[in-house]
């Protein structure tokens, strides 16, 4: 009899965990019986001190936390606390106060009571908390996580979302660590930096809105510009990315939307499309959560893509396309690591590079990725995740090759942070 009640969207997920189940059945019984080293009792390690270009941040909605990676060498390096939320909140980064910042909703009674909203500060070496901040009770939550807060430019302010459902900004003061106002901006949403105390968002009539800060941290003055997208019919995705003051995004269709904040009023500075008639014949189509990644020196632009109907754009990518910005035009392919294989081995005990990983590697179904950032030095590193697996695929961005994988990151999540 055919099966009753399972959607499309049921049978892609458990289809990778049914080969797990007969996979696990070729693995040797003591493939898991690795001796570990006894830790040693009250030591304190601390992230070394050079921080290299290819480390990545890894977060995970379940367990709450983000695992710093390194990409050359797959080490993990520390860990900082997140918080109950839907994506699990990322970390901020400030290089120049050698601090991380991790936004926090906090309630007394564990999932219920009294709601507390934290800045939580962490030093970058140690990884301790050494202090936080109090800010209003209303810090914006989404499945994705994508651009709700960020350290502006300039290294002293930092801006964060709310949506409670009114939306607004709660700006803080880094070197004072106080709260210092909250900023209404009713109807635009998430938080773009542009400069030193400024940063963009995304409204809910198809136009973006420049928020510029005094040198006390106060609102100074709000800009919009007209409306140049059709939030109904092609909508953009929240996944932008930054190269100077100018921002890109991918609509819904497949049009690259560039955004230029740099002066008084956004502007939209060029609209093309990542497709050709053929390709969109062929229902090519973007998808995924953070779908974007921008090598800004080198002008590439990494696109998750897959092939679907209406409505997939969350669907993980089969594929990553590579276009040069300036050109506006497709110059590579990469397919989409399988991080199937790295998430199995720890769970089932198998040892990299053992006949069972040789198994694996090439039976496990590949089940594309939703995820991917790309590191900024000459020789980049691309990283690729999918939301629902904890581990990454290391890619070299500039060959499609894959170097390595990063495993036992974790449980589910959808976002990656580079330096």
């Amino acid at each position: 009899m055919p099966a009753v009640g399972l959607r499309p969207t049921t049978v892609l997920v458990l289809a990778p965990a049914f080969a797990l189940a007969l996979l696990g059945l070729a693995a040797p019984p003591g493939a898991a019986a690795a001796e570990l080293a006894e830790d040693p009792w009250g030591a304190v390690a601390v992230v070394p001190p050079e921080p290299g270009p290819h480390r990545v941040w890894v977060n995970d909605r379940i367990l709450r936390h983000s695992v710093l990676f390194d990409g050359d060498s797959g080490r993990v390096l520390g860990m900082v606390d997140g918080a109950t939320a839907l994506s699990g909140r990322p970390p901020y980064l400030s290089p120049d106060r050698g601090e991380i910042y991790v936004v926090e909703t906090i309630y007394s009674r564990g999932s219920r009571g009294e709601r507390t909203d934290l800045v939580t500060i962490y030093d970058a070496s140690t990884l301790a908390v050494v202090a936080d901040i109090e800010i209003p009770a209303v810090t914006a939550d989404t499945g994705p996580g994508i651009a709700l807060g960020a350290v502006l430019d300039d290294g002293r302010f930092m801006a964060v979302f709310n949506q409670v459902p009114a939306t607004s900004v709660s700006i803080v003061d880094l070197e004072s660590r106080t709260f210092v106002e909250e900023i209404v901006t009713g109807g635009c949403a998430l938080i773009y930096p542009t400069g030193p105390r400024r940063f963009g968002m995304l409204c809910g009539d198809g136009s973006a809105l420049l928020v510029s800060l005094d040198e006390r941290g106060r609102k100074e003055r709000i800009t919009r510009s007209k409306p140049f997208f059709d939030v109904v019919e092609d909508p953009l995705s929240a996944a932008g990315v930054r190269a100077r003051g100018t921002w890109t995004f991918a609509s819904f269709k497949g049009y690259a939307h560039e955004i230029d904040f740099s002066d008084d009023v956004p502007d939209l500075a060029a609209r093309w499309s990542l497709f050709t008639d053929d390709q969109r014949g062929d229902s090519w189509r973007v998808g995924g959560l953070q779908h974007l990644a921008l090598h800004r020196d080198s002008g590439r632009l990494y696109s998750l893509v897959h092939q679907g109907q209406s409505g997939s754009h969350k669907d993980a990518g089969t594929q990553i396309w590579v276009y040069d910005v300036g050109e506006q035009s497709r110059v590579a392919v990469i397919d989409a690591p399988n991080v199937l294989p790295a998430f199995a081995r720890p769970v089932m005990g198998v040892e990299r590079g053992s006949w069972t990983d040789w198994f694996l590697t090439r039976l496990a179904p590949n089940p594309g990725v939703h995820s991917i950032t790309v590191s900024q030095d000459e020789s980049p590193l691309l990283f690729a995740r999918n939301a629902e697996m904890g581990a990454v695929g290391v890619v070299d961005a500039t060959t499609g090759e894959l170097v390595r994988d990063l495993e036992e990151a974790g449980i589910s999540g959808s976002l990656l942070v580079v330096p």
